[in-house]
């Protein structure tokens, strides 16, 4: 692992902490095998083969030994510099990454979120991702929805109908200025009631803060594995990858 003193212009955060409990699996969903490879590998080498100088690997308390020898020696992940215990829930995780990254990372850096279950991270996405992090302090990766959107009543029937055209599925990585981000973490641990439904770390900069989060296209194959049918469409898409079809 990294152990350089100075600060990095840039870091990423790569989120392995969750339990899976959707794969119906007794191994967590980011230590499953695709092309024999557990599946937080592919993340771990987008950003190793990026221009992000750092990353910050979060896991369970009870998976960071595994992490640092069987998955970021083993690999040679040369730019994890920490691998770090998270939390209960996602934000508590993201907030001892982005903790972690104080010592790691320049005040006015851009610091990447990104869920360790989406194995299809890009160096294109990554890209856009910290230029608009850079210019606007932060953003999200996004694709807009294919789907038509209803919002149900309590009784289940149809309610109102979203315009298509203003919905985006939200994916990772998630970029800002890490100044930004720590402030609005550090106000949202803070206050208990505000940390009720946040399910993204846009969610608590916008709650936090002033500042608007750009959308910034991902891709449509920037799938999070998350139930056991995510993991045939994850085994085509490398397939796909790997004779050379293009990734959209």
């Amino acid at each position: 692992m990294s152990t350089g003193n100075e600060k990095s212009a840039s870091a990423a955060i790569v989120l392995a902490a969750g339990h899976g409990t959707r794969m119906h699996s007794d191994v967590p969903k980011q230590f499953l095998l695709l092309d024999q490879k557990p599946l937080i590998c592919y993340a771990l080498q987008a950003f190793e083969e990026s221009g992000i100088g750092r990353v910050i690997l979060v896991t369970g308390a009870d998976t960071v030994e595994y992490c640092r020898t069987e998955i970021v020696e083993r690999y040679g992940f040369s730019k994890v510099c920490a691998v770090v215990p998270g939390g209960k829930e996602r934000y508590h995780s993201v907030y001892a990454g982005l903790c972690t990254a104080n010592d790691i990372i320049s005040k006015d850096g851009i610091i990447l979120i990104h869920d360790g279950a989406r194995p299809f991270l890009t160096q294109e996405i990554i890209g856009r991702t910290a230029a608009a992090a850079r210019e606007f302090g932060a953003c999200v990766a996004a694709m807009p929805v294919k789907d038509t959107i209803k919002i149900s009543d309590p009784d289940g029937f149809s309610a109102a109908t979203l315009d298509r055209k203003t919905l985006w599925q939200i994916q990772t990585p998630q970029a800002f200025r890490y100044s930004l981000v720590k402030y609005a973490y550090d106000r949202m641990i803070a206050d208990a009631e505000s940390q009720a439904g946040i399910t993204d770390d846009a969610m608590v900069v916008e709650a936090m803060t002033e500042t608007k989060v750009k959308l910034v296209e991902g891709s449509y194959n920037n799938i999070k594995v998350t139930t056991p049918e995510d993991m045939v469409i994850a085994e085509g898409l490398l397939r796909l990858q790997k004779s050379g079809g293009r990734q959209e």
